[in-house]
């Protein structure tokens, strides 16, 4: 009788005594789509990911990108919520900074950011502010204390070189004077080194990761003032941290949680990758996994080191946490928002 029950137990089951199951992705093909065109930044890495990630999932499905550009990668983040199926065969690789459309009442957006399963990205990329060494502002105190707001170059309203900026009036009651309207880098970068304007903010990686940002900093040509993680850069330790200072002024909560949602970007990373709500936590958990070691693997490690990128990754569920964060703030939060990005 035992037998006949074990045996009936067996076939409920699916599984025989001393008989592995099949890995679900075994024959399988995870798919990840790239909001961005071919030869872009963001495809080259998905598909340095790709080229990798099968290794370390069980049963070594096949992985592939197909490029889904548009809307600034909004057609594939709405593509993976709503088309995909849950079964963890497909990811997406989408802006970072797409939450704000949504927390601003973009029609386009057919996703709740806080919903998507988080995968997991290979970096978290802070701002930081620098001035030319040769202005009269030494430190923030000095821009908070000065006549005259230092003049800042930004292409325009909503980047990083405008928002940084706005938020630090926002946050620490400082003054700038924005220039605005320069066609791209090269020309923000001439124009301070002509001396038309003082300062810039831009991202750690992009400053530490090209001319002529390098040659500025070892040469004493500017100086950086502020940084906009969490924790400071191992890059620049000497650098504050918005937050450090923010915790000295004890900054309200309204502007904490303003700078949450202006900075949550970086924290998201340049290439954040996700896949669809409601994946199983059992296939959350591989996919997981398999993203951290393929992080460590060392073909990918490799082409990291050859094309310059920052290797910083942060876990899924700490994306999770944030996503949550910064997708749920107050109306008075929200406008004070879509001001600063000139809505």
């Amino acid at each position: 009788m035992k037998q006949i029950l074990l045996a009936f137990l067996t076939i409920l089951l699916g599984t025989a005594p001393g008989v592995a199951q099949t890995p679900f992705f075994q024959g399988k093909t995870i798919r990840i789509a790239v909001g961005y065109l071919a030869g872009d930044t963001h495809d080259l890495w998905a598909r340095a990911y790709a080229r990798n990630l099968g290794k370390h999932v069980p049963g070594n499905p096949e992985v592939i990108v197909q490029n889904m550009p548009g809307a600034g990668s909004m057609i594939a983040a709405n593509y993976v919520y709503n088309v995909a199926k849950p079964d963890g065969l497909t990811l997406g690789s989408i802006a970072p900074g797409l939450y704000l459309a949504q927390l601003t009442g973009n029609k386009e957006v057919k996703f709740d950011w806080a919903k998507y399963t988080w995968i997991g990205t290979p970096e978290h990329n802070g701002t930081l502010l620098f001035m030319r060494s040769d202005a009269p502002y030494k430190s923030i105190e000095d821009i908070r204390k000065a006549k005259e707001p230092p003049k800042c170059s930004a292409t325009g309203v909503g980047t990083s070189g405008h928002l940084i900026p706005r938020l630090l009036e926002e946050t620490l009651n400082l003054k700038f004077q924005l220039v605005t309207g320069y066609p791209g880098g090269a020309e923000q970068d001439l124009a301070l080194e002509r001396g038309e304007v003082q300062c810039r903010a831009i991202t750690v990686a992009a400053f530490f990761g090209r001319e002529p940002f390098i040659s500025w900093y070892k040469k004493g040509f500017v100086r950086i003032l502020i940084q906009t993680s969490r924790k400071r850069h191992p890059s620049i330790p000497e650098v504050p941290t918005l937050w450090e200072f923010m915790e000295k002024e004890k900054t309200s909560d309204s502007n904490r949680r303003l700078a949450t949602v202006a900075l949550g970007s970086g924290g998201f990373g340049s290439w954040p990758i996700v896949s669809t709500p409601g994946l199983s936590a059992e296939r959350t958990k591989i996919l997981r996994e398999a993203y951290a070691k393929t992080l460590q693997d060392p073909d990918l490690v490799d082409e990291a080191k050859k094309r310059g990128w920052e290797l910083r990754p942060v876990g899924g569920e700490d994306l999770e946490v944030l996503a949550k964060e910064v997708s749920v703030q107050p109306p008075d939060v929200i406008e004070r928002m879509k001001a600063l990005m000139g809505k």
